[in-house]
């Protein structure tokens, strides 16, 4: 398939060094900064070198949905030929499908429905600097799959930051993988340090304070004024990038004004990802850090907050909120105006500032809501972690906690491991408690009522901050945002498929098909039963 592609990457170089790394050892880690062409590239090299599906694993669906669109593009095909994807509620594969891309959510769920992964022969797992949790779970069970069911599995893990030794360890086990690594000439980058005239209020569960996006506004306008080529802006999240359109809209007569973030129809996202015909400012959340390139950028604009996973103890689910970013991720912001050329970042916060700044964004791992996280392990058959190539154990309070809310919803027993519940349960895709709401209601209401009040409460933004409930279904019943209604029907479709035919209090029980590796104890985990069966 590489073969099909005249573009020639920076990454380039590095990929048949890659492909006898996996040869030799089963496992690499490739290292490439973000635009070296990782993404796209190095699945259709290992296409090349295998015989049959390579799954390509994104932690987001825009990133998910944008690589695949990438690489058909480059092989002149439609989505859906010899390269396809996989998200939440929306696949397009065909029969001559190579390569897919999945999100590691869909990953995970695939790996606990059959750890073989029948019909493919390789796994990369892009991204894995981010240490989001879906990630390291796949990671992890990937590793476990590979070593005990399908030795002939390849896997590569590929990061955009040049600390890979951890993963090659986990890769490896005894003997660290091998380490490829792509280097890109990066052009100059200046700083500018632009914080705001007046003090705004800190970041946190809150909005963002409406000073902070007047100034970032007023930057913009700044670097268009000083500066040629188009503007990229970092900003934490879709509310963000809406007030900040909102405020430059009169720039509309000149300037395509785009945001990028992981709510909008394929279409707008497709949009801020192909070069205009005008100068462009392309509003972005942090899947423009290293997940996507967006052409034609000379200039960045840094609102220097950041969007991550916490544990909300008033609902008792995960929740986001508003973080400072880390000088890491900084640079990384930094380093998409010097793709092409020199470029200049504009920093919305002063040097003294980014001194105290966190040198390293915090893994999920450490910061959010496990309940999920341990539900995935006791359908593995491995209620603790232990064993698993996990990069960082799952802290134990956190870890309790999350058991303790599992064996209230009845997916754990008391010796945490899986309950014929917590496996329908796991198979929604959705938090804990949302599944268990979801099963329990598809009984009392109706299954089409269960899934749509489930989707609301699921996806991210629909109901509103502190909304009205039954108002916001009402919207969207509606129509009332377009965008908005096609995500719910969206996720209500797919909620609604993953309700176990039936009665949902009989899901997983004697007699029904299982949907994940774990049965009832630490000898049912991928490795024992292989073992089991070679006797």
């Amino acid at each position: 398939m590489l073969r099909d592609v005249p573009l020639d990457l920076p990454v380039r170089p590095a990929l048949a060094p890659l492909l006898r790394a996996l040869t030799d050892a089963g496992g690499a880690v490739l290292v490439a900064p973000p635009g070296t062409g990782k993404t796209t590239l190095a699945p259709l090299a290992v296409a090349d070198g295998v015989a049959g599906r390579v799954l390509v694993a994104q932690p987001r669906r825009v990133a998910a949905r944008a690589a695949a669109r990438r690489m058909a593009d480059l092989l002149g095909e439609r989505v859906g030929q010899r390269v396809g994807y996989a998200v939440r509620g929306d696949r397009r594969v065909g029969p001559d499908t190579r390569v897919e891309v999945v999100t590691t959510g869909l990953l995970v769920r695939r790996l606990l429905r059959d750890p073989d992964l029948p019909g493919v022969d390789a796994v990369l797992l892009d991204e894995v600097h981010e240490r989001q949790l879906d990630a390291d779970l796949a990671l992890a069970f990937a590793v476990e799959a590979q070593a005990a069911l399908r030795p002939e599995l390849w896997l590569v893990a590929m990061s955009a930051t040049p600390e890979a030794d951890r993963f090659a360890a986990l890769l490896g086990g005894d003997t660290p993988a091998p380490v490829v690594r792509a280097e890109a000439a990066l052009h100059p980058v200046a700083r500018v340090w632009t914080p705001p005239p007046r003090p705004v209020a800190p970041p946190g569960a809150g909005r963002v304070d409406p000073l902070l996006l007047d100034h970032v506004a007023a930057t913009v306008r700044r670097a268009l004024h000083e500066q040629d080529g188009d503007v990229l802006v970092f900003l934490p999240g879709a509310g963000e990038i809406g007030a900040v359109t909102r405020r430059l809209a009169d720039l509309a007569d000149r300037v395509a004004v785009l945001p990028l973030h992981g709510r909008l129809p394929a279409a707008a996202q497709d949009a801020a990802l192909r070069p205009a015909d005008r100068r462009r400012v392309v509003l972005a959340t942090s899947v423009a850090e290293s997940s996507l390139t967006v052409p034609g950028v000379r200039v960045v604009v840094d609102a220097g907050l950041a969007r991550v996973a916490r544990t909300d103890l008033a609902r008792g689910l995960g929740a986001l909120v508003t973080v400072p970013v880390s000088r890491a991720a900084a640079t990384q912001r930094a380093g998409r105006a010097g793709r092409q050329g020199p470029g200049v970042v504009y920093r919305c916060w002063s040097e003294g500032t980014h001194g105290r700044l966190a040198a390293q964004p915090e893994p999920e791992i450490a910061t959010a809501d496990l309940t999920g996280f341990a539900l995935d392990l006791a359908a593995w058959g491995s209620p603790d972690g232990a064993g698993l190539a996990l990069p960082d154990a799952p802290p134990p309070a956190a870890l309790t906690v999350a058991r303790e809310t599992l064996t209230a919803l009845g997916a754990i027993d008391a010796d945490g491991r899986v309950t014929a519940r917590g496996r329908a349960i796991a198979a929604t895709g959705t938090h804990p408690r949302l599944g268990r709401a979801l099963l329990d209601g598809a009984d009392r209401i109706g299954r089409d009522r269960a899934a749509e009040l489930v989707a609301l409460l699921a996806e991210d933004g629909l109901a509103g901050r502190h909304d009205d409930l039954t108002a916001a279904w009402r919207r969207l019943r509606d129509d009332t945002d377009p965008g908005a209604t096609a995500r719910w029907r969206a996720e209500v479709r797919r909620l609604r498929a993953a309700l176990p035919a039936g009665d949902p209090d009989r899901a997983g029980t004697p007699g029904d098909p299982p949907t994940g590796p774990a049965r009832t104890d630490d000898r049912d985990r991928p490795g024992h039963r292989r073992a089991a069966g070679d006797r």
